[in-house]
């Protein structure tokens, strides 16, 4: 048995609304109707006023950050994938990395209010592996001190807070990358209540100009920037997913009730959920004795079993970002002891099954 880490759920609809797209008798494959579409429900969805597809969450990111002009700190976890650290780069701003919480691996708000300090702008939360942030007291520290807050999506789509859904809590930037909650093959979305943002954000994301109504030729370019536009065939194949995706996380959240009943290994802690989130299980993160960590996920890539590791090395730790020397222990530890396992709405319970098999030979095989 072969069991891959994650298998995108797509089928006919997906295919027919693309069809549709490419058929037309008139077909517009970049920017267009279905854009508009998809992105008017997915904010009914995160429930925003405004929501912009654009080509990735690395983008979305960027002009989070630019749209704002903001220019100083921006406090984030290097527990991420290096996009959102490049995204504060990128935009001119000093990223300042600060610890995260050895239960849920999501920032911790307590290192997040010692690091604010007169440079800072803003904060970004990464809303890990489907389990939202502590939004309320990362909402107090921002208030108090008028920062702006900029929530990285990528890996939750669907999960939310105090029934709140991650995405409105600041500036919500969402990743469409095959092995997220849903895909459009390559797109994210950016999600605010804030008009002036959105305005700025649509302008950054499609080169900065404006068109004249009367000249449909006439285009203004009024700032420099980006063509960070999602084509009219992912939009299409997005509102498919977006129409699907409650039935999806709740089969990713079988798995995961599945596992958590049933994955009961000595040596091997199961995922943390804080009760005042609804998990969107878009990973499903164990933790072993960073002793055998590599070879277990080595053990169970040769037995059929496709694992990998979020995040090792952290990005403090990688080579364009080493030369910001802080003391982040609980990232170190983790990132050496945390094991992704398979989990996609399609996994079949013989397949759970064989996981938890393969995973138990493994840790009996390894134990120091």
């Amino acid at each position: 048995m072969k069991i891959p880490l994650c298998r995108a759920s797509i089928g006919e609809e997906e295919l027919n609304a693309v069809k549709e797209v490419l058929m037309a008798e008139n077909p517009w494959l970049t920017h267009g109707p279905k854009n508009k579409e998809f992105e008017e429900s997915f904010s009914r969805y995160v429930k925003v006023k405004h929501a912009l597809s654009v080509n990735s969450c690395a983008s979305a990111l960027l002009v989070a950050l630019e749209a704002n002009n903001l220019k100083g700190e921006v406090i984030l976890p290097s527990f991420t994938h290096m996009a959102s650290a490049n995204a504060v780069v990128k935009a001119g701003c000093k990223p300042v990395f600060v610890d995260i919480n050895e239960d849920t691996f999501n920032i911790e708000p307590e290192e997040v209010r010692k690091a604010v300090n007169k440079n800072t702008v803003a904060i970004l939360v990464v809303h890990f592996a489907g389990q939202c942030c502590e939004m309320d007291k990362i909402i107090e520290i921002a208030k108090k001190n008028n920062l702006k807050i900029i929530e990285d999506c990528a890996e939750n789509i669907g999960g939310s807070f105090n029934g709140k859904m991650a995405g409105s809590f600041g500036i919500g930037c969402f990743s469409f990358f095959p092995t997220k909650n849903m895909t459009t093959g390559e797109g994210g979305m950016i999600t605010s209540d804030d008009d002036e943002f959105f305005e700025k954000a649509k302008l950054l994301s499609a080169h900065g100009t404006v068109k004249n109504p009367e000249k449909n030729w006439y285009r203004d370019c009024i700032l420099p920037g980006y063509n960070f536009r999602m084509s009219n065939i992912n939009a299409a194949i997005g509102l498919e997913q977006l129409k699907k995706l409650e039935e999806m996380n709740k089969k990713r959240g079988e798995h995961a009730e599945y596992l958590n009943k049933n994955l009961n290994i000595e040596g091997v802690e199961k995922p943390f959920v804080d009760k005042r989130c609804k998990h969107a299980y878009q990973m499903y993160i164990i933790k072993v004795d960073e002793k055998i960590r590599d070879g277990l996920v080595d053990f169970l890539r040769k037995e059929g079993v496709e694992t990998s590791v979020q995040f090792d090395p952290p990005v403090h730790m990688q080579g364009g970002y080493n030369q910001f020397k802080v003391n982040l222990p609980v990232t170190e530890k983790v990132c050496k002891s945390v094991v992704t396992l398979p989990m996609f709405p399609g996994l079949k319970k013989e397949e759970l099954e064989f996981i938890i098999e393969k995973l138990e030979e493994g840790i009996k095989n390894l134990k120091p």
